[in-house]
Formats: structure tokens, sequence, C-alpha cells
């Protein structure tokens, strides 16, 4: 296997770890006993909606070679499943779209001024690794598309754009001095440039803050704004660390933890390779070889 190969295979199979492995400690009580309930797939750690709409940008780019943003809004509807424990505005916006109404009308009826939640940041891990040996814009301009079918929020846009700008810079290992000069320049809200300035004087200062800190402060939470910078802060801290203590530390960031974990697990993937990952976790991964199928004729495709 080839180093590009194993990069994304890397990513791809990152995103399913953390979002299977992170999906038993997400929310509260009630949320814990349902995924208990719902969480084994003959034996195997199900994974959810994260991974699942990662599947369809991952099958749609293999066969249209760009982001088709009609293509994309039929894979998402006809893959919607409830077992994968997706929110209720997906939900609702995806049966709209299944129902015959345009993506364009669906993601504006169910939040008039569209969705500012992490849906889009946590399947634009693919879109990264697709261009990334690309230009910036190219990057950027993908990641738009691609979120914009379900997030018509400029924050939930934004997100998914320096999610998937990440995950690209990581693939093309680029320190993380860099990285974060580079999020900054791409940044076009004062909410998400306040937090990347925040986590650029952290690692100025080699200070790894607690998860507890990175939650108060960062965000823990279901919305793009409340999400993805701690998944960028986790991974540019944790690049030499073991998936498992990457894990570990984003379990106990707590909040939307299947998410966070897709996004980190990505991310630290598409820098480490498929060869860093945990054999016994991937064992009990869900269609793990279909996953692995999926990854290497993604890399063969551009």
């Amino acid at each position: 296997m080839n180093l590009k190969t194993n990069r994304i295979t890397g990513a791809v199979l990152g995103l399913a770890l953390g979002d299977a492995f992170g999906a038993p400690h997400e929310g509260g009580t009630l949320e814990r006993a349902f995924w208990s309930l719902i969480g084994n797939s003959f034996g195997k750690h199900r994974w959810t909606d994260d991974t699942q709409m990662s599947i369809d940008v991952l099958e749609s780019l293999i066969e249209r070679r760009s982001i088709d943003q009609g293509d994309l809004a039929r894979r998402f509807a006809s893959s919607y499943r409830w077992y994968r424990g997706y929110g209720a505005g997906a939900t609702k916006l995806l049966k709209r779209i299944g129902a015959g109404q345009t993506w364009q009308q669906a993601n504006r009826s169910v939040f008039p001024d569209g969705s500012f939640g992490n849906g889009g940041a946590m399947r634009s891990p693919v879109v990264g690794l697709y261009y990334a040996e690309e230009t910036h814009e190219k990057v950027v301009g993908a990641a738009r598309l691609c979120a914009e079918i379900t997030h018509a929020h400029p924050l939930g846009i934004e997100g998914a754009i320096l999610v998937a700008l990440t995950t690209a810079l990581v693939y093309k290992d680029l320190d993380t001095s860099e990285i974060i000069r580079h999020l900054l320049l791409t940044a076009e809200t004062s909410p998400f440039r306040k937090k990347l300035e925040k986590i650029e004087a952290w690692l100025l200062h080699d200070s790894v803050k607690s998860p507890e800190t990175v939650a108060l402060e960062l965000g823990n939470g279901v919305a793009a704004l409340d999400s993805c910078v701690s998944a960028i802060y986790i991974v540019l801290t944790h690049r030499e660390k073991s998936f498992d203590e990457l894990l570990q530390y984003t379990i106990k960031v707590g909040g939307d933890v299947d998410t966070i974990a897709a996004m980190v697990g990505a991310i630290w993937g598409a820098g480490r390779g498929v060869d860093a990952l945990p054999e016994q976790k991937l064992n009990k991964l869900e269609q793990c070889d279909r996953l692995k199928k999926l990854a290497i004729s993604l890399a063969s495709s551009n």
C-alpha cells in the first residue's frame, strides 16, 4: 500500500473508529442507554450517521469525480436509517428530500436560516482527502458545496471548510504552526477566528489544556462553532500520540462525542495512516472491510 492509500485508508477508518467507539459515551443517561441497545451490529461496534454520510460522500466522489450536489442529496436521503442516530433536524430534512423536495428547498425548510450544526463538518474530512493535492481554493470550494446541501448557515459551512482544510494539511504533513496560519487566513467569521486565535495561543506556549478546559472554552456541542475548533485542537495536540490516547482524551471532552471523535479520528488518520490504528478496535468495527475498500477506491480515483 503506497503512502497516499495508507493515509486515506487511515483517515476513513479513523473516522469510523472515532464515531463507533465514541458513540457509547455520547450525551446523558438516556442517550447512552439508547445506544447500548442499538450500538451493536452482529458483535461489532455500530457507527452512526457521521460515518454513513461520509460513506455517501466517498461513493459519490468515486463515481462522479467531483462534488455533485444533486447526487449527494439523493444518496443522503436514500441512506437514511433511524438507527444510525440522525438528529431530529437532519431526519426531517432528509425525509423531505426523499419525498421529492429539492435540497435547496429542504435545507431552509427545517431551519429558515440554515442549520449551523456540525453535520456538514463530520463528513468533510472525505472532501479534504480527495482534494488534498489540489489548490487551497479547491479544498475550500468543494467543502462548501458538500456542506450546504444540508447546512446552509454560514457557521455550519465554515466549520466544514475548516475541518476539511485541516484534514488536507495534516495529510500533507504541514507543521502545526503552518496549519493554524492557513486556518486563520481561511476563517471568515469572527466567532471562528477568535477560537482559532485561542488555540494558536495555547499551542504557542506548548500547553495541552485539560479536556474540561477544552469543553468550557472551545465547546463540545452539536453546533459547528462548539465542536470543530475543539476537534482541530485535539488533533494538533495528539499528532504523535496513539489513537487510544486520542480517543480517551476526546471522550473526556464529552458532549457530542461521536461526531467530535469522528472528525478527530479522520484528521489523525490522515497524518498517521492505517498502520497506526489499533488492530483490536478495527477487528470490532462494523463493515471494516467495506470501508477499507472504499478508501482504496477513493485513493485510486483522483
